[in-house]
């Protein structure tokens, strides 16, 4: 499976060959306050993912970093610990044939929304909603 994304003006363009990991909502305070609302991401293997352009990266904490466009701002990957990078779906190129599988960090959301669409839900981060499973 191949998938393309790119930034808002286009600077940046990604693709990525293989698997995917289900698309998980992160509602903590950093994502809340990188985005304008809460993060909607998926993740790859860092060697099946190919950026093209100018990426800026801000060290959000000591352990990620922030990838984003340094002409349009378009929030484009998180870089954490572990083997993969996470792509803010919303950057993806459609179709991707990905499904929203949870949220995570809800303990932090925003007091101005609700959770209603049923899927599972964690206070904090969570392997058992991360589970890497496709639906649908």
């Amino acid at each position: 499976m191949t998938v393309t994304g790119h930034c808002l003006c286009g600077a940046v363009r990604y693709r990525i060959e293989g698997p995917m990991r289900p698309v998980i909502a992160c509602h903590c305070e950093q994502c809340r306050r990188s985005s304008g609302h809460f993060v909607a991401a998926t993740a790859a293997p860092r060697e099946s993912v190919t950026i093209e352009g100018p990426v800026s990266w801000y060290q959000s904490s000591e352990v990620a970093r922030r990838g984003f466009c340094g002409a349009c701002g378009s929030n484009l990957f998180w870089d954490g610990p572990g083997p993969g990078i996470s792509i803010m779906a919303g950057t993806l190129d459609q179709p991707t044939g990905l499904v929203l599988d949870g949220h995570i960090y809800v303990a932090d959301k925003g007091d101005y929304y609700a959770i209603t669409d049923g899927l599972p839900q964690a206070e904090q981060g969570s392997a058992d909603i991360q589970r890497g499973s496709q639906r649908g």
